[in-house]
Order: C-alpha cells, then structure tokens, then sequence
C-alpha cells in the first residue's frame, strides 16, 4: 500500500513569531540605515591645524627642495592646495586676527594678548552644537606683571573663549614646549613628562577627543607648537637617544622638525580613517606667519629666506591645504586671494549659522566647488607690539594677486620682486598699474585712520 505524500506546506507567514521576528530584522536594518544616513548626512566635522613659524616655501608641494612632507602633500592632491593665502606677519597678531576675523587694529592690544570681550570662532561653534577643544600654544592671557593683562593667569580662559577642553602650552607660564614640556590640561599641570615630547602630548589629546565625540560633530583648533625655535631633536631624530642634545639648539634640526609636523598630520589623518569620519571631516592646515629669519630654504624658483616678523610675502604668504573627501574634488589649486580674517566667517557657515558681522569674507563656497565671488585684495595693519626691531616693521599695506601698495605710497610686485628691492615709480607704471594702485589706494584711504 502506498504511502501518502503530503505536500509540503510554507508556514513561516502563518506563524506570528515568525512574523515577529521578520519585523524586528526590518525595523532594525531601517534604524541601522537611517543612523547611518543621518551620520553621513549631519553637519561636517572640522579640524583646523595652524603650524607655528612654517612660510609657504616649506611644503614640497608648494616647491620645497630643503624639507619633505609627504603627508601635507597627499592632502594636498586629495583636496585644495591653495597658493595666495596671507597671514599676519607674527604668531599673536595672526592668531587674533584668526579666530576672531577682525583686522588687527580693531582688536590686536598687546602681544600675547586677546580681550576677553572678543568672540572667537570656537565660541561661535560651540554655539551651533559643535564639541570643541583646543591642543598646542596658547600665547593669549597676557604677560606676567604687566598691568593690561592682570588675570594672566586665569586657566579658565580657553572655556571663556568657547573650549570645551584644552591642552595648551604657554597659558599661564612659559616652560619648555619640547622635551620635558609644562603643559596644563583643563586646568591641572600635568604630571610625569620629564621623558615625553610636548608635539606628542598634544596630538595624542586630539586623538582622545575624536574617540569620545565622534558621535557628535566636532571642532579641533590645533595650534601647533611645531616647528617654532628652538631648532632642537624630536624623538625621530637620533641626538634624541642622548638626553643631554634634547635641548641643544641647531638650525640643522629643522628638517627634522618639519618631517615630525607632517607625520603628526598623518596620525591625526589615520585616527579619521580608523573611525570612519574622514570623508565627513574638513581638515585645513595652514601656519601662522612666516619662516623663522635664521633659515634659507631652498625651493624650485630659488633660495628663501624666512620672513618672521617682515612685511615682505616671504613673512606673511603662508601653506594652506583643505581635505574634505565627501565635497572636495581631488588635486584642485586655487589661486584666489585668502586671508586670515576669512576663517572666522567660513567656519560659522560650516556650521550653519549666519555669518556674524567681522572684516572677513566666507570661503566655504570655494570649498564645495560652488560659484564664488574671489577677493580683489587682502588687508594687513601689522603693529606687533612687541621688539624694538619688529616694532620698526609696523605698517599697513594692501595686495592683490600680483601687486601690494603701502601706506606710505610704496608699490610693488611681489611675484617679480619678492624682497621688494625695485618699487614700481610713477615714470615706469604702466597704465594697468595706475589702475590697480588707485583701486589698491581706495582701499587705504577707506581704512581707519592709523594711530
């Protein structure tokens, strides 16, 4: 007798935990996605890294022959290298200048200084929900016994200013930013740094950052204490074996500075990607003034000699790389004029805010390879307040992309005379000069008067 062969019957849809259990695997891959679209999708992070002392001819992507930097230089290729941005020609008028997106005559006091009163772009971040932290040189309290900066020693300054978190050297003491650093960390002095390199201590405070606010958009303002005198070993170089060469210094040693600046780009750069947010994060490098005077570079078009604290380009024409891999076109270079009173404007449209009222212009159009309305010339009133020898260099000038026109009438090219040596006269100028020096003198006379 044969069996009867029941045929099989699909029951997964008729039992209700089966159902159950189809539901939450739904329910989970859509919150998987969404969270995922939302994190792709939310407001960029931004990672601003300013060297200390690095002038434009230091990158080898710019034409450096004396140093190497790899790093900066694939960034470089993956995103914007632009070759027209200008600084101050010292650290503090240009860190003022900065973060608050104000000409130096507006708010540039003391050297060493920042008013309280000021806004900072780390403020303006933090308003619009970004985490913030800052890591590096500080340099703004003010100095020790000098009547105009009385809380010079308040370590709450970088909160007042829009930090969440800090780690800084030179807040309310100097010590040594190298080998065995004194560095203060949200406000305690850290402990048991006699062996450690101050460059590693900081980066390694950014990293911890990015780790705990990864979930949320976050902003990084790194000033480094790199590649600033002394001209002393890093732990990459081998005098560093020997602990009594750590503090002995030698221009020699630069090239080896430069090289552990961009390497520390790198582990900055290899913490995004192990986390999976680089392509959401704008990383910008730039500097803050010029080479220091001891050092003459060697470039493609020729030697130069750093320009610290000079009027010249060669003191204020500074590197500027910015990667976005989510927006940016790779191996652009823009030529547009960029100065430093332009980030503080650009990071609050990043993040979304109006832009508040300050002498800068926004480039965040530029960025995301939007239509964008270049400048005709960038600004600088330099009164470094500081040495005697600086102090003969105050002046204020104007410059466009190829000529640059003094307060005191002085005209020059700089693409053709970079140590201007050969002023543009009135019996060689050309018509289209005459032009240029009215539209650049229009510009001066708009200014306020200088004091």
């Amino acid at each position: 007798m044969m069996k009867r062969v029941r045929k099989k019957k699909w029951y997964l849809f008729k039992n209700k935990n089966w159902l159950k259990l189809l539901g939450i695997f739904f329910l989970a891959t859509t919150i998987s996605y969404t969270c995922s679209l939302i994190k792709s999708e939310r407001r960029p992070n931004v990672i601003l890294i300013m060297a200390d002392d690095m002038g434009y001819e230091c990158l080898s992507s710019n034409g450096s022959l004396s140093y190497q930097t790899p790093v900066l230089d694939e960034l470089a290729e993956e995103g914007i290298r632009f070759t027209r941005c200008f600084s101050q020609p010292l650290c503090t008028p240009s860190r003022v200048k900065i973060m608050t997106g104000k000409y130096n005559f507006r708010n540039y006091e003391k050297f060493g200084y920042l008013n309280p009163e000021e806004v900072t772009f780390a403020n303006v971040m933090k308003e619009a929900g970004y985490k913030t932290c800052i890591a590096g040189k500080w340099q703004l309290n003010g100095i020790s016994g000098e009547d105009w900066a009385e809380e010079w020693d308040d370590v709450s300054r970088p909160y007042h200013f829009g930090f969440d978190e800090y780690c800084l050297w030179q807040l309310d003491q100097r010590g040594s930013r190298y080998s065995d650093p004194l560095i203060i960390q949200n406000g305690e002095y850290l402990m048991g740094l006699s062996e450690q390199y101050g460059p590693d201590i900081f980066y390694e405070f950014i990293i911890d950052f990015i780790e705990r606010t990864e979930d949320n958009p976050f902003f990084v303002y790194y000033p480094m204490v790199l590649v600033h005198d002394p001209f002393v070993p890093t732990p990459d170089s081998e005098e560093w074996q020997v602990r009594e060469k750590r503090t002995k210094g030698d221009p020699g040693y630069f090239k080896d500075m430069m090289a552990y600046a961009d390497k520390i780009v790198g582990c900055i750069i290899q913490k995004l990607d192990e986390k999976k947010i680089r392509k959401n994060t704008i990383l910008i490098f730039t500097a803050d003034n010029g080479t220091n005077r001891s050092l003459v570079s060697k470039t493609l078009t020729g030697d130069v000699p750093g320009g610290k604290g000079l009027t010249l380009d060669s003191g204020n024409h500074v590197p500027l790389v910015i990667s976005w891999p989510r927006k940016i076109r790779k191996g652009r270079v823009e030529e547009c004029l960029i100065e430093f009173s332009d980030f503080f404007p650009t990071l609050a449209e990043i993040a979304g805010l109006e832009i508040p009222t300050c002498d800068g212009r926004s480039f965040y159009r530029l960025i995301q390879g939007k239509r964008y309305s270049k400048r005709d010339w960038v600004f600088v009133h330099y009164d470094p307040m500081w040495s005697d020898f600086l102090n003969n260099q105050r002046n204020r000038y104007v410059r466009s992309e190829d000529h640059k026109l003094y307060v005191d009438g002085r005209f020059y090219s700089p693409p053709l005379d970079p140590f201007e040596k050969d002023p543009i006269t009135d019996d060689r100028i050309t018509e289209e000069e005459l032009e240029i020096k009215k539209n650049l003198q229009r510009v001066l006379d708009e200014a306020p008067e200088w004091k």
